[in-house]
């Protein structure tokens, strides 16, 4: 089980990367990171968390001559079940497996730089102590214009839904006391950040630029784009629901209040215009009907989600593991 021991030098670092053939830049990432950290009293173990990569892991690509990293192990899975899922069952696999002080969560495609992963691990060591999890919070991106516009629209659609402005990504650390409340969330198993949001548990943000991919392309595109952000929602699916809930009865009332209206207008004036009333209080009716109905849809949705039976990382989550094996060592 993954330890909550007090903060002590050295202090207990896991990097969780979750990956898909990308293993050449996984291993000049952690190369990286381990002459970037060199300087630093901490001891670090690595888990790949292999998400149904096509091309086999190459041991020799991860041996090196390494100063603070102790040892790198892949987690296979069975098939490929995306990014956030891919984390979730990493996280699991850390409270089962490894004893640790703190998680760092990052991507293994060199767009998470070491000298960003160095930030958090300041910041989250000399200024909080251990005591709260520390976000990336992305200062400048470096994807293409279509992509930055689309992911500006999902973040204008994610406030108005959920009133919950979009500020990070996965690139975190965060003490390792949380995976005991992080692998019984059903929402990790959708989103990793939101479930650390929705969780309560205590986290901050630092600015941190993002960088460039060390090899191959992305895959991001649009419309695992929307995919993702879809997930990010669907973990504030209560509050969704009641914002929606909300604007539909406001809706509904705001229609009825136009049928008195138009009522009012045709009895007591004489400025309606012969017709004009009866396609008007038509109109009026029908939209009535479909923001009473979307109400309805959003109530008995919302009841029947609270009572389903939900997936549960901690339970759920071994299914998908095919084997661990470890492709480095110091002992």
């Amino acid at each position: 089980m993954a330890s909550s021991a007090p903060m002590a030098a050295p202090m207990r670092v896991t990097v969780l990367m979750p990956l898909r053939d990308d293993w050449a830049s996984a291993a000049e990432l952690i190369r990286r990171i381990d002459r970037t950290f060199g300087a630093y009293p901490w001891i670090l173990s690595v888990v790949l968390v292999d998400d149904g990569s096509v091309q086999p892991c190459t041991t020799p690509d991860f041996q090196s001559d390494y100063s603070v990293v102790r040892s790198i192990r892949v987690l296979r899975l069975r098939r490929n079940i995306g990014h956030q899922r891919a984390i979730a069952v990493g996280l699991v696999h850390l409270a089962q497996a490894v004893s640790c002080d703190a998680v760092l969560v990052m991507d293994a495609d060199g767009e998470d730089t070491p000298d960003g992963a160095l930030q958090l691990l300041r910041e989250f060591s000399e200024i909080h102590h251990g005591a709260k999890a520390v976000f990336a919070q992305r200062s400048r991106r470096t994807e293409s214009l279509v992509f930055k516009v689309s992911y500006k629209l999902f973040k204008i659609l994610h406030r108005l839904l959920t009133g919950i402005s979009v500020r990070v990504g996965n690139f975190s650390v965060f003490p390792s006391g949380y995976l005991s409340t992080l692998i019984v969330m059903s929402e990790l198993w959708n989103h990793y950040a939101a479930a650390v949001f929705r969780s309560g548990l205590p986290f901050t943000t630092t600015p941190i630029p993002r960088g460039y991919r060390i090899a191959g392309s992305s895959r991001m595109n649009f419309v695992s784009l929307v995919a993702h952000g879809m997930s990010a929602i669907s973990v504030l699916a209560d509050v969704v629901g009641v914002r929606m809930l909300i604007a539909s009865m406001a809706g509904s009332f705001m229609a009825v209040l136009g049928v008195f209206s138009v009522v009012a207008v045709r009895l007591f004036t004489d400025r309606a215009v012969p017709g004009w009333a009866t396609y008007t209080i038509g109109l009026l009716i029908v939209i009535l009907i479909q923001f009473v109905a979307i109400a309805t849809s959003f109530t008995f949705t919302m009841l029947s989600n609270r009572a389903a039976l939900s997936f549960v990382p901690l339970r759920d989550c071994e299914v998908f593991v095919l084997e661990s094996v470890e492709v480095y060592s110091v002992d």
